[in-house]
């Protein structure tokens, strides 16, 4: 790290800690630096006849910075010049260069090639399974639909072609569809998979499981799901939500309808934990409509996200089990 700034010094004589700082000191005990440092390094750029790369860690931590706070490329170069906070988070003065927006794409453009989301992903999860954090006892699975704009002001002028409409209640929808499977018992994703909002739930289930566990849980939109073709040899226990119109015309004093909501509120009770990572992606890193175009680099993003959400969930009990920089 190169010599403070004025302004740096400025900064850490200030007497109230800001909302970025604590955020990103929580963030920066919990992430696990040396292993996603050794999963990217064998791909990165080394030094040599020409310009000298920035420090690898100083590039990751700029790209989770990117992701957790919802920024492009050139937003991303002037947040680092305007944000102290977010300046010493990834390790840089003003007394130094600052990384262009091109080497902050270039980076990110590296992790989308050698698809090192699914990657950071596996690393993380594997992580949290060493602490107990992760039981693999069951999946629930479920999707959510990330708005895309339907504008068509652009070179070819017309709205992303990987991208589509779908109807959901009496509303209208386009963008990308990101189906998870979680864990029961945590709710913490271990599989991601990016499609067209279009695309049905039950269709990418077989690609959501961990196969660790024999129990899945989903809403009604997964009606049917265990008469597609690749789960017939799949020993599973389907525990799927009842549409209310099978029960809502029956007696509401009878036992078996009071068995029957019972039964269903103690399946909403487990699915709930799904809801969770949709929220920390949505509201916490504010991540409401993607950023590119193609499911590709929008995926390889979910993916990212939803494993950040991992962490920023867990995090009071990562941090309450002692030293985490490692």
């Amino acid at each position: 790290m190169s010599q403070m700034s004025f302004s740096d010094f400025e900064f850490a004589g200030k007497r109230k800690q800001t909302r970025y700082e604590r955020f990103l000191a929580e963030m920066d005990q919990v992430v696990l630096w040396s292993g996603l440092l050794t999963l990217i390094e064998p791909y990165y750029p080394k030094a040599g006849g020409g310009r000298k790369p920035y420090p690898l860690e100083t590039m990751l931590r700029i790209h989770l910075l990117q992701s957790w706070f919802s920024l492009s490329d050139p937003a991303m170069e002037g947040a680092l010049y305007e944000i102290t906070p977010m300046r010493q988070f990834a390790h840089l003065t003003l007394s130094a260069p600052i990384p262009e927006d091109t080497m902050i794409m270039n980076f990110r453009h590296l992790l989308e090639k050698h698809k090192l989301a699914l990657a950071i992903l596996a690393v993380i999860n594997g992580y949290l399974q060493e602490k107990g954090l992760s039981q693999r006892q069951g999946t629930i699975v479920d999707a959510t639909i990330i708005h895309a704009p339907s504008l068509t002001k652009n070179e070819d002028g017309k709205r992303d072609p990987e991208m589509h409409q779908t109807k959901k209640g009496n509303q209208y929808f386009f963008g990308v569809k990101a189906h998870i499977g979680a864990d029961v018992e945590s709710g913490l994703v271990h599989h991601v998979h990016g499609t067209a909002a279009n695309v049905a739930d039950v269709t990418h289930v077989a690609q959501l499981l961990h196969g660790d566990g024999n129990t899945v849980y989903a809403d009604a939109g997964h009606t049917s799901v265990e008469k597609c073709e690749e789960h017939e040899n799949r020993e599973v226990i389907w525990q799927l939500t009842a549409r209310r119109s099978t029960y809502s015309r029956l007696n509401k004093r009878s036992l078996f309808y009071k068995a029957k909501r019972k039964i269903e509120y103690c399946k909403a009770q487990t699915r709930a934990r799904v809801e969770h990572p949709f929220r920390v992606i949505k509201r916490q890193f504010g991540y409401v409509k993607v950023r590119f175009r193609g499911l590709m680099k929008n995926t390889a993003q979910l993916t990212t996200l939803f494993a950040l959400s991992t962490l920023w969930i867990v995090r009071k009990q990562l941090m309450g089990m002692g030293e985490l920089r490692m």
